[in-house]
């Protein structure tokens, strides 16, 4: 049996804006009706396969749990890392929580924010690492280079070790080699021994156990307090703070991997892509004959080379080459596309200023829907909410605001001060300042309504909560 683990704790800052703090890539429905998250879950989700370990930003708790249910995927356990601490502390948390119950089960470990395509080359190479990992080995995955690119770390690969042919061969590891310059590059292409590291590894617990008890005891040690010290939150494993904290910020691959001996790879064609960048994003996407690609409406006259991705509003490009354009509703970025890795910076510069499109959309979701502010000025705010099917918002009062909520579709339970009432299409509520209220959707189909807020503060943290049955 192979425990999947799922590392789902990153912000994706590079495909800002699209992507932000509060609702990163794995989480977006960039490539088809699913998210990065949930592709990554189905994945490893046959009958070889338990039901996933998913380790994550505790902010992103309810993102994880609702979209593994969205997705019918029942019985996997979501571990909360009360702040980021690179991938080292996640893959001993994974090896102790696994090794408790499976000390020589397998581990595949795998980020939740990568794109592959040929799913069956993929389980295909995991079925050729399995004997590897059992026997002791440490596996990594690696991609064959397709170009060279210098934004990959890259693997230098020795001989095959199991004598099956070169598409499924196990490989020794020579060496692990940082992100190269444009001529090394070239030179690892043009070499054939090189492959990018994929950041995927297979493992089993005993094994990994011993490596860290080798190379990095104390990041075990942590991850053993943090563990120990946890707590049941609803239906997750919230680790504890101080422990966790404390833990070394290293990853995966210099804490363990360049320090190992028992080492190997098996190199991979899968359609693989890190959607580290929008350069990236823009090679899976199918260009025209003058090599420009788009999500969404966009029109290019005399452009080439160039990528759109845009939500809501038609595109235009004229006379531009190498750019990339990203629309949101409340964001427009515009860059060249050598440029793609210092998005980067921006958010950097963005979190600096306190800026809000730093962390959320205008398209704000919470465990029990999303809002989505419409209209705003002195002394008012107007939103969408939308309220799922059973879920419920807490039982709150406000100190500086009343509320005027307008039904557009559904049924919205509504209680004032205690007094409770239904409300369907076109129907309205008044909830006076200081008034105990909560919205609930007791219907079979999500509620909208218009909230139109006025007062002297409109702030989401002019909330004083009462009742919560998310535990917030």
């Amino acid at each position: 049996m192979i425990h999947p683990c799922i590392l789902s704790g990153g912000s994706g800052s590079r495909l800002w804006p699209l992507s932000r703090k509060a609702y990163p890539k794995q989480f977006l429905q960039i490539f088809g009706d699913e998210s990065l998250f949930q592709k990554t879950c189905r994945r490893v989700s046959a009958e070889d396969f338990s039901a996933p370990l998913v380790i994550s930003n505790q902010d992103h708790r309810f993102l994880c749990g609702e979209q593994m249910a969205e997705a019918g995927l029942a019985g996997g356990r979501i571990v909360l890392e009360p702040q980021g601490r690179n991938t080292a502390a996640p893959a001993a948390i994974a090896t102790l929580m696994v090794g408790e119950n499976d000390p020589d089960g397998l581990i595949l470990m795998l980020p939740s924010d990568h794109l592959i395509t040929d799913e069956a080359a993929f389980l295909a190479a995991v079925t050729a690492g399995k004997e590897a990992a059992m026997a002791g080995r440490i596996v990594t995955f690696g991609i064959r280079p397709s170009e060279p690119n210098t934004g990959y770390g890259y693997i230098h690969l020795g001989d095959a070790e199991n004598g099956s042919g070169e598409e499924s061969a196990v490989r020794a590891v020579l060496e692990f080699v940082e992100k190269p310059d444009r001529a090394r590059a070239e030179g690892y292409l043009a070499d054939g021994g090189y492959v990018w590291n994929a950041g995927i590894f297979l493992f089993s617990a005993s094994t990994m156990k011993a490596a860290f008890e080798t190379h990095a005891p104390d990041i075990l040690k942590g991850a053993r307090a943090a563990i120990d010290g946890a707590t049941a939150d609803l239906d997750f494993l919230r680790l504890e703070a101080t422990a966790f904290a404390a833990i070394e910020n290293i990853s995966f691959d210099y804490a363990i991997m360049e320090r190992a001996q028992n080492v190997a790879c098996v190199p991979m064609d899968p359609g693989w892509s890190d959607l580290g960048s929008w350069s990236a994003v823009r090679e899976v996407f199918p260009a025209d004959a003058d090599g420009n690609a788009a999500l969404g409406e966009a029109l290019f006259m005399d452009t080439s080379d160039s990528f759109v991705y845009s939500q809501d509003a038609s595109v235009a490009v004229l006379g531009l080459s190498d750019v990339l354009v990203v629309n949101t509703r409340d964001a427009l970025l515009v860059a060249h596309r050598d440029k793609a890795q210092d998005v980067k910076k921006i958010v950097e510069r963005l979190e600096a200023e306190n800026r809000i499109e730093a962390i959320e959309h205008k398209r704000v979701y919470r465990p029990w829907g999303w809002y989505e502010g419409l209209s705003e000025g002195a002394r008012f705010q107007v939103k969408c909410i939308m309220v799922k099917p059973g879920a419920q918002l807490s039982l709150q009062s406000h100190v500086h605001r009343a509320e005027h909520w307008v039904v557009v579709s559904g049924t919205a339970e509504v209680t004032i001060d205690g007094e409770v009432q239904l409300l369907s299409e076109n129907q309205a509520a008044y909830i006076p300042l200081a008034a105990r209220h909560r919205l609930a959707n007791p219907g079979k189909i999500p509620t909208k309504l218009i909230e139109v807020q006025s007062g002297s503060y409109l702030g989401e943290d002019d909330i004083i909560r009462y009742e919560d049955i998310y535990g917030r």
